[in-house]
């Protein structure tokens, strides 16, 4: 039996459309607009597409955004002294600080300096800290993990009870994530390449969410008949049959696992879309905040 596809694209126009129509509202209402700052350190070329297409959709969601560029030299201090200006502007409600930064700027420091309550990428410290307590709640959560829960949601996981396996440990998707999982009553193991006999655990997965960089690691005979697979990963390899002499995939090996699963993830058009809807109610959320403040 061939999987149910788990349509991120679909599911992300959804989300999009309810943070635009919630944001039309508050313009009605007379509230402020909510409003989006990026930060861009350097020059990278994939960073630079990433923060174009995060503004375009916050201009179709009626979310002003507003972009700030330093170059690949600027300071540490420099860095900060801008997140601070961004801090006090009542206009942004979002602070998004593009990553990686370039060589030499401490990463955590930048991250621990933005608002906690324009945190919207979920990263500060303390907002994580809340993710990974029991009985606390962050005021944002990372939005691709946080992506990844709505689409399981939509897909009709059930969590409570639930044998949940993340596959990758970074701290931007596999931590949280995690955390997530378990703030669902799933039972939960995270697993990585130091991990003893991969295939086995992630066999008993009733969720898996592959999170772990490498081109279709995990095989048909990795994952548990019916599972819900959460594809992550976006590596590029070659192909000689395209035009540009590669395509993308995830870390899952979509062809084989979609005869298994129950439900998964397609690479592109997965997680993907969801990250940038998260982003955008992110700020709504910010926006808020700030209402209440």
């Amino acid at each position: 039996m061939t999987a149910q596809i788990i349509d991120g694209t679909a599911i992300a126009a959804k989300v999009r459309a309810q943070v635009a129509a919630d944001t039309a509202a508050r313009a009605a209402a007379g509230k402020p607009q909510p409003g989006l700052a990026t930060v861009l350190v350097g020059d990278n070329p994939a960073s630079q597409t990433y923060v174009k297409s995060k503004q375009k959709a916050c201009a179709e969601a009626g979310i002003a955004s507003f972009g700030h560029s330093l170059p690949a030299t600027a300071s540490q201090a420099e860095v900060q002294g801008l997140v601070a200006q961004l801090n006090a502007d009542p206009r942004v409600h979002g602070i998004l600080v593009q990553l990686p930064l370039p060589d030499g700027l401490d990463e955590e420091q930048v991250l621990a300096a933005i608002s906690l309550e324009k945190d919207v990428d979920g990263f500060h410290p303390i907002n994580i800290g809340r993710l990974a307590m029991k009985g606390r709640k962050p005021l944002f959560v990372p939005c691709t993990p946080a992506g990844c829960l709505v689409l399981l949601e939509e897909a009709g996981a059930k969590f409570r009870g639930a044998n949940a396996v993340v596959l990758g440990r970074s701290n931007i998707v596999g931590l949280p994530a995690a955390l997530l999982l378990l703030h669902r009553d799933a039972t939960l193991t995270v697993c990585h390449s130091r991990s003893a006999d991969l295939p086995a655990i992630c066999r008993t997965a009733d969720i898996l969410i592959a999170a772990v960089g490498r081109p279709e690691m995990v095989k048909a005979d990795w994952v548990k008949p019916g599972a819900y697979v959460i594809d992550v990963g976006i590596n590029r390899i070659p192909d000689a049959t395209r035009k540009s002499g590669s395509r993308l995939v995830g870390d899952v090996a979509y062809d084989e696992v979609k005869e298994v699963a129950g439900a998964i993830t397609p690479v592109p058009g997965g997680v993907g879309p969801m990250t940038i809807a998260m982003l955008l109610r992110n700020t709504l959320r910010g926006a808020e905040l700030a209402d209440n403040a």
